[in-house]
């Protein structure tokens, strides 16, 4: 007998007694496993995980919409923060419409009876309010689109507190936890750009701001 032999002897009696074992169990051993992997699935999601899911599409899609605007209306730090609002936020679009699919939920824009109730999410535009922000340039366009980002956002962190709250589904509850934080640093990152004079409304306001501020400093 060759050493290469000996050496396989016991890998192939270890074989021969996975076999046997295998063959010895019953159907209902068998079974089993699919039947854990089945309850497993089902519970993998809930109506909190498909409620973010569901809002927070549409949510994302009108912030993809208002940083388009921005191409071609904003200066050039705006139009910096619009193109980083919309890379980043495309590719949880695709990634919610993809946990929707696994679930068998659809979207909500699939669903009857849903019409109008974007409005009811939070931090939604209203669409006399996109109008208004497509019709502005420059300056103007800069504060609008701040102002209106910032509610935006607020919204969008609302929800997704609500799933890290609620929801069981540990891809949704990464994906909240990641709006929380990186819309919360935008909101501050926004501020910062209002308070350094947005928009011509920003610089207006501080300058009357400041009239009064001298005025009352003076008699006193």
């Amino acid at each position: 007998m060759t050493f290469l032999q000996r050496a396989l002897m016991p890998a192939a009696a270890a074989a021969a007694t996975v076999l046997v074992l295998t063959a010895c169990g019953t159907a209902e051993d068998a079974a089993a496993p699919d039947t854990a992997e089945s309850e497993g699935a089902t519970a993998e999601f809930n109506d909190a995980d498909v409620a973010f899911a569901r809002q927070m599409i549409p949510h994302h899609e009108q912030a993809v919409e208002m940083a388009e605007m921005a191409e071609s209306r904003a200066g050039d730090e705006v139009r910096d923060l619009a193109e980083e609002i919309a890379a980043a936020q495309g590719p949880e679009i695709e990634q919610m419409t993809g946990l929707l699919e696994s679930w068998g939920e659809p979207p909500m824009e699939d669903m009857e009876g849903m019409e109008g109730t974007h409005g009811d999410m939070p931090g939604m535009m209203a669409d006399e309010e996109m109008t208004g922000l497509e019709a502005a340039e420059g300056d103007e366009f800069d504060t609008h689109f701040l102002e209106m980002m910032i509610l935006h956002h607020e919204g969008a962190i609302t929800m997704a507190e609500t799933e890290i709250e609620e929801g069981v589904n540990p891809e949704a509850q990464g994906l909240a936890q990641n709006i929380f934080d990186a819309q919360h640093a935008e909101i501050e990152r926004m501020n910062t750009m209002l308070g350094e004079g947005g928009g011509a409304d920003a610089e207006d306001e501080g300058s009357d701001d400041g009239d009064e501020d001298s005025g009352d400093h003076g008699g006193r």
